[in-house]
């Protein structure tokens, strides 16, 4: 074991986004039996700690990895591009322009005379959105280019916005029908 292999390496998997989610899960168990720290109970401090270091090397690294944007974010990352961190990175104006009229939807949920629908009509607005991105990302992966990479990052970027407007969405529903 070695936590300065990337995920991908520490888990055994190709390195791709299309990721086979039951492998993951499959290695991510037979791992975790392996790591465990009560397996290491009667070792020495060194080999507890290394145990739990491992467990939560591999714990990041599937969480990671289970994720569609988290995974796109990793594999950016692999290459150099950090998506985490930079706003001075202009997006399509006619991208932002939606996302726009997307929140001005869902700021008029509240008022809307069925609520509930609206909420659903946005999450699947949502969801179709964020699928055709992560088709897009899963396109511009395999092309090997510094223009693919860059598209890439673009693409990610918007999938943080859309990922972003989802989780209000979803906030909203909570705070409308949750009481």
């Amino acid at each position: 074991m070695d936590i300065t292999q990337s995920y991908f390496e520490f888990l055994g998997l190709p390195v791709s986004y299309q990721l086979d989610q039951q492998a993951l899960s499959e290695r991510a168990r037979e791992l975790q039996k392996t790591l465990h720290p009560d397996r290491f109970s009667h070792l020495s401090d060194r080999e507890r700690r290394l145990s739990v270091q491992y467990t939560a090397y591999l714990n990041e690294a599937v969480a990671t990895l289970k994720n569609p944007l988290t995974r796109a974010q990793y594999l950016l990352q692999l290459e150099g591009v950090d998506t985490f961190s930079e706003s001075r990175v202009q997006l399509d104006p006619m991208f932002l322009m939606q996302q726009m009229e997307l929140r001005e939807a869902v700021e008029s949920i509240p008022d809307a005379d069925d609520p509930e629908a609206e909420i659903e009509e946005q999450l699947q607005v949502v969801e179709q959105q964020m699928q055709e991105l992560r088709q897009q990302f899963a396109t511009f992966c395999v092309q090997n280019s510094p223009s693919a990479l860059e598209a890439a990052a673009a693409c990610v970027r918007k999938m943080q916005f859309i990922d972003k407007l989802g989780r209000e969405i979803e906030l909203l529903e909570d705070q409308l029908f949750d009481d």
